[in-house]
């Protein structure tokens, strides 16, 4: 059996905090779940700096917010998505990561 923090706390479409690394402090979207340990995340680069790549889910603090994409999304579908949900602005925040 596998544990996770929170019923779903990295489901497809959460918008995270990277917490470690060269991107910390900067959000990401979760487009894809490899598996218990790893998730695919991306920004956009375009927008957030954060590039499309494997995150560890003890390196990313999930956020309440969420957005509908499909698993997988492209980089223009996520973009799509959050200027729908109004929160590109939301996104180009840096945040001081919070370290557990």
């Amino acid at each position: 059996m596998s544990e996770r923090k929170g019923p779903a706390a990295f489901d497809i479409g959460r918008i995270c905090v990277k917490i470690a690394g060269r991107e910390a402090g900067r959000k990401c979207v979760i487009v894809d779940i490899i598996n218990e340990k790893f998730v695919l995340v991306t920004g956009p680069k375009s927008l957030t700096g954060v590039k499309r790549r494997r995150a560890n889910v003890k390196h990313l603090e999930p956020t309440p917010l969420k957005i509908n994409i499909p698993k997988g999304a492209s980089d223009e579908e996520v973009l799509k998505a959050l200027q729908e949900a109004n929160l590109i602005e939301e996104m180009k925040k840096q945040v001081k990561p919070i370290f557990r």
